[in-house]
């Protein structure tokens, strides 16, 4: 069934564009799920998400009675990420500890430790680490290698001295970890959101029996797209620029690029995403299926996009299919306008990608919705 008229007739617009708002917030529990969700998840997944180690259990079987073993041993008491340390008296011990999953990691320090660094050699400490728990694990053995240079530049500071190394973290001195997971759970939760809204805006109507009302009206093509579309890109720009300005306000997260530009940019994020829920609303018959659908795609999104792992780490292929995801590029303009004050020729770089997919997922979402209405 095909629509009397191709043309864009505001004054229906506008009755569609105010149908679509009702029908997401007229329900206080809709309101509630739209609203809430993103805004708590944010303040969870800031300090949940983190690859940082705190609060660790350690063991230590110290064969050594020397000055240096001690030491050793006393600068783990005092480390900050350290909760508890097990002291074992033999392997045995020190292994079944880590069988059983009550520490990461442990350390053997053989009896000759003290002697051998004193005599200036390097003295070696066998770590054990949890396999299991790898990147933890590896994030811990870089903790413990730091303190056991420490001892190691105080017994022989001349060696220390002769090869100096300074270390300065650019944009994140303090290597704070919420300063690089907030904005890009910003750019995630955003995603979600109007993912959802979008992806049940046909399936919605499809299962209250309302769709066949839509047919038969005189709203064209182009209304029935932009008023799909209209309601998710005000909401989902609306819960980004709440969460920015939670980053900045809540979180205390420098904030050093264009707000303008960033602005523009979410923009175009959100409406690349709406042209996927679109998509994913028109192929569903349900709601269930329109949700099971946004998942579909939003998850492997998240883990493709760089905010885990970097892009480059990836195999070929998926770094190819990485540049067609919004997330991607969104990622690189959210967090180096954070902490970086990123350039307006690096912020194109990303933008153009931003603007090609939204042009497709928008033109396919049309061809997509036009089948489904004929």
């Amino acid at each position: 069934m095909s629509h009397v008229s191709s043309t864009v007739s505001f004054t229906r617009l506008r009755a569609q564009f105010i149908k679509e708002v009702l029908s997401i917030l007229r329900d206080p529990r809709s309101r509630m799920v739209v609203f809430v969700p993103p805004l708590l998840q944010l303040l969870v997944f800031a300090f949940a998400a983190t690859l940082e180690v705190r609060n660790v259990d350690i063991a230590v079987h110290n064969q050594d009675a020397g000055r240096w073993s001690h030491e050793l041993v006393t600068r783990l008491d005092r480390a900050e990420f350290i909760n508890q340390i097990y002291h074992v008296a033999n392997n045995q011990e020190l292994r079944s500890l880590i069988d059983q999953g009550k520490v990461i990691a442990a350390l053997n320090i053989p009896m000759d430790f003290s002697r051998v660094i004193a005599a200036g050699d390097s003295g070696q400490v066998q770590v054990l680490v949890d396999g299991r728990r790898s990147n933890s694990g590896q994030i811990t053995v870089g903790y413990l290698s730091a303190i056991a240079a420490e001892v190691g530049a105080q017994v022989n500071p001349d060696a220390a001295s002769a090869a100096p190394v300074v270390v300065r973290n650019w944009f994140n001195p303090n290597l704070i970890y919420r300063w690089f997971i907030v904005p890009g759970l910003s750019g995630i939760l955003a995603l979600f959101s109007a993912l959802l809204i979008t992806s049940l805006s046909i399936a919605r109507e499809r299962e209250l029996g309302t769709f066949d009302q839509l047919l038969v009206s005189p709203t064209s093509m182009p209304e029935i797209i932009i008023s799909k579309s209209l309601p998710a890109l005000a909401i989902g720009t609306l819960l980004g620029l709440m969460m920015i300005a939670a980053a900045i306000v809540l979180f205390q997260i420098p904030f050093s690029g264009s707000f303008w530009l960033l602005l523009f940019s979410l923009v175009l994020f959100i409406l690349s995403v709406v042209g996927i829920g679109l998509m994913i609303s028109a192929v569903s018959a349900t709601q269930q299926q329109a949700i099971l659908g946004a998942f579909a795609f939003g998850v492997p999104a998240v883990l493709m996009s760089g905010f885990a792992t970097p892009v480059e780490n990836m195999p070929t292929l998926l770094q190819w299919l990485a540049q067609a995801i919004p997330l991607t590029h969104f990622l690189v303009i959210v967090q180096g306008s954070f902490l970086k004050a990123l350039p307006l020729s690096d912020i194109l770089a990303s933008l153009w990608p931003l603007t090609i997919i939204a042009l497709v997922s928008l033109t396919m979402a049309t061809v997509f919705v036009r089948r489904r209405l004929q």
